[in-house]
């Protein structure tokens, strides 16, 4: 979803310029040394910005101003008067106060810590006390309305992208470009949302809600999926937390707890910000290659509340796609002791790499805050309240609700914004590119006439021992995102085994509010069972396993399946899901380098070779804090940031279906991702299983091996297929992603912006002598029955990601069983995507 709406923000635009003074330049010292954060403002308004790393500045206002002040802590004022409305690649020096050279603390270098030495550090300790008695936080009940406005823009416009085939037929979108007043680059907007939403909450049950009044945007259908994507794009934050995430990353809040030992603080100045007397406090990174920020803000002497403040990341931050982050936030003052926020602004640079001439994609989002209310109790159900409809009127509202909702005027280019997308909607060149982008992000083309879909492309092609080169056809029945009801299927070949597999199911949602849904189907195909431990039934599901190109050696370890299944899921509560399915399985090696055999009485060879079992399962599933988005039979995730809880019991009846076994198996599965501050992300997973009765091997507990070069959570990376064999089980995997905190201490390696990650896996099981007896059949072809039951399997990784951007390795080492035949004592796996 996110590459389709990035590659259709890239293709179209319109704007019009509007500011009225632009100025850009360079402040130096006496010696020609950059002077980083130096105060830049015209003269006689609180419209201003700071000078980054390399002294650079850029500013603009809508305004008529004639002159320029330029000030820094130990230096004279400088005053320049601005003769033209454009002023671009100005150069100041300011000198040095000699008269106070002794006194005055120069804002280069490492900062004090001590709060006896740096005044800057006891104000911060008291915006720590203070805190809590800010804001929100200080009112039991709180509601107000929050309206919201995201545009995008490709920025760096010049005469090359103009004239480049790829807006070839569609050169009208450049008839005007603007300036950003942040960074100075040519932009031209290309998409513009918005949004007005009632938000309440409640402190003392700590429980809030949102609700979405109107929303609209510039040209696209389906926006309902527009603005989950934003929501997950720009999350909500608090500057008083200690960090504060931004794309997946956690960056250390300037006004966090620690920020004493990741910032360098100055106390700059003092002046009156509206009525109130404000400390003006500058900061800035104490290392490179860090999630962190640099700036300043404005803190009131009295309550120690922000009045205002501006971040921007460092360039060296250890952040992918993003070659700049700039927040602003505004608070207006309620009273003698009540700061609420105003308004907030945050300006993303989205671009391949972070060269100051690379093109990109602004993103900016405009929230503006109003109408507060306190201490209005409501039904603490109310903020359980759930939408189970998709509302069209809701999420494309006409003009006359935004004349009277929207909280800040559309500037004269978003209102055109509109209007151009309008016009591009009928040019045939964008209408392809649009839909290749759509391809791309979902895996399927689209028949919109006949209400299918063709795909996963991605699964066309595949390979194994038993199939040889594999060619796969699928489709779906796409109505729209929100449908109830959906039919799936596939028919492959396999040019090896000269065999035709299929698949086919469906699922429809009875009642949305409970997600009562049921659901069936059927699949025959060539499969590498025990992938994972934590068994699915799911119809078409088939694990990676089944199609490795190439692995760390012959993958001939895999089964013909026949599976049917039927069944039916609720909600009850929400994120809590309760499944009942029952699921016929024909099992039978694929290869004849492999065997499924088990003993049989009543067979006349005494040994059979399929096994034909008929399941019941009750399953239970809770993932508190996950966001999902759509009001369909299928839904999407919106973070990945909540727990999963699983478990899990299936019954074996010979009595039904005229099955094989009858056996009990138990199954718990529970992973966590856990966000460890500034020190990165760390997974972890616990699965425990036991099965009750005997079985044959293809129903079993197969440890996951993995023989392919990929890296794949939840499997042991160092284990053959089949190579651990068991009926009772736990394990556990551990995953630590440091993002950059470790390389960034490296000096040669820092700049390199890699990221270190620690992995640990480790699995514990047996097998009973009755299953081993029933397996046991004298075949040359069977495997060895053998679980880790003497002493824990354990093995552990080291990973580099953020090689090229896109490129991960894992190094794998086996802890142990290092004496079984063919042990694999290394290995390097590796992963690709793309990640912020």
């Amino acid at each position: 979803m996110k590459l389709k709406l990035f590659i259709s923000f890239f293709v179209f635009g319109f704007l019009s310029a509007l500011a009225q003074t632009k100025v850009s330049g360079h402040v130096y010292d006496e010696n020609n040394s950059p002077i980083p954060f130096a105060n830049v403002l015209f003269s006689g308004s609180t419209e201003g910005t700071i000078t980054n790393e390399d002294g650079k500045f850029y500013l603009e206002s809508e305004d008529n101003w004639n002159t320029l002040t330029v000030s820094f802590v130990g230096f004279e004022v400088l005053e320049i008067p601005l003769t033209k409305r454009v002023n671009y690649d100005l150069s100041f020096i300011l000198k040095e106060e000699t008269s106070t050279l002794d006194e005055v603390l120069i804002v280069t270098g490492k900062q004090s810590k001590k709060a006896s030495e740096n005044p800057a550090i006891r104000i911060l300790k008291k915006i720590w006390e203070r805190k809590r008695k800010n804001g929100l936080n200080q009112f039991n009940q709180y509601e107000y309305d929050q309206y919201e406005k995201v545009e995008f823009d490709l920025n760096t416009i010049d005469s090359a992208l103009i004239k480049s085939k790829l807006f070839k037929g569609m050169e009208f979108v450049f008839e005007e470009v603007d300036t950003s007043n942040v960074t100075g680059k040519t932009y031209l907007p290309i998409f513009l949302n918005e949004s007005v939403k009632k938000i309440s909450g409640d402190n003392n049950i700590n429980k809030n809600h949102e609700e979405l009044i109107g929303n609209k945007n510039s040209g696209f259908s389906n926006n309902q999926m527009i603005i989950d994507f934003i929501d997950d794009l720009y999350s909500e934050y608090n500057v008083y937390d200690n960090y504060l995430k931004f794309f997946d990353k956690s960056f250390v809040s300037p006004l966090s707890r620690t920020g004493i030992q990741t910032y360098n603080y100055v106390l700059s100045d003092s002046a009156y910000i509206g009525d109130k007397w404000c400390y003006n406090i500058i900061y800035y990174p104490r290392r490179k290659n860090e999630l962190t920020f640099k700036g300043d803000f404005w803190v009131n002497d009295s309550t120690y509340a922000i009045k205002e403040i501006n971040l921007q990341a460092s360039k060296s931050a250890n952040i992918n796609w993003v070659k700049e982050i700039y927040i602003e936030q505004e608070f207006e003052v309620l009273n003698d002791s009540v700061f609420l926020i105003k308004r907030d602004y945050f300006l993303s640079d989205f671009s391949v790499n972070k060269k100051e001439e690379s093109r990109g994609l602004y993103g900016k989002r405009t929230t503006i805050y109003d109408n507060y209310k306190f201490n209005q109790p409501k039904d603490p159900k109310s903020y359980d309240k759930v939408v189970y409809n998709y509302d069209e009127d809701v999420y494309n509202r006409e003009d006359d609700f935004w004349q009277t909702n929207r909280l800040e005027a559309l500037s004269k280019d978003e209102k055109g914004v509109y209007k151009m997308l309008d016009t591009l909607k009928t040019v045939k060149k964008f209408k392809r590119l649009y839909n290749l982008g759509s391809i791309l992000a979902s895996g399927y083309v689209e028949f919109t006439s006949a209400n299918l879909d063709y795909g996963p492309i991605f699964s066309t092609f595949g390979y194994n021992e038993v199939e040889g080169v594999r060619l796969r056809g699928g489709g779906r029945t796409y109505f729209g995102p929100n449908d109830l009801w959906r039919i799936e299927g596939f028919l492959a070949y396999g040019f090896k085994d000269d065999k035709f597999k299929y698949g086919v199911s469906g699922k429809w949602l009875l009642d949305k509010r409970s997600r009562l849904t049921v659901f069936g189907g059927n699949r025959r195909d060539v499969e590498q069972i025990g992938a994972s431990l934590t068994s699915s039934s799911d119809v078409l599901g088939r694990s990676l396993a089944s199609s490795a190109v190439i692995g760390t050696g012959t993958n001939d370890k895999l089964s013909n399946i026949n599976l049917t299944n039927f069944g039916a899921s609720i909600e009850p509560l929400r994120n809590f899901e309760v499944r009942v399915d029952g699921s016929f399985r024909t099992l039978s090696s694929a290869s004849q380098t492999f065997s499924l055999d088990y003993n049989d009485p009543e067979s006349s060879t005494g040994i059979a070779t399929e096994v034909n079992q008929f399941e019941t399962r009750f399953s239970l599933g809770y993932f508190p804090k996950r966001q999902m988005t759509g009001f369909g039979v299928e839904r999407q995730n919106k973070n990945d940031d909540f727990a999963r809880l699983f478990t899990q019991v299936s019954y074996g009846n010979q009595d039904w279906f005229n099955s094989d076994f009858d056996y009990t198996k138990l199954q718990f599965s529970y992973i966590q991702p856990w966000q460890v501050g500034g020190f990165g992300r760390l997974v972890t997973s616990v699965e425990l299983g036991k099965t009750f009765g005997e079985v044959p091997l293809g129903l079993l507990s197969i440890v996951p091996g993995n023989q392919s070069y990929f890296s794949i959570y939840n499997t042991f990376t160092q284990l053959d297929y089949y190579e651990f064999v068991t009926d009772t089980y736990s394990s556990v995997h551990l995953e630590h992603n440091f993002n950059g905190r470790i390389f960034s201490r490296i000096p040669f390696l820092k700049k390199y912006n890699l990221r270190a990650i620690l992995g640990l896996r480790g699995v514990w099981g047996e097998l009973s002598d009755e299953n081993i007896a029933l397996n046991s059949t004298g075949n040359p072809m069977e495997i060895p029955l053998v679980s880790p039951n003497t002493r824990m399997y354990y093995e552990y990784s080291f990973g580099v990601a953020n090689i090229f951007k896109i490129l991960r390795l894992d190094f794998n080492f086996r802890g142990n069983y290092l004496d079984r035949p063919d042990a694999r004592a290394f290995g390097v796996t590796g992963s690709f995507g793309f990640y912020f």
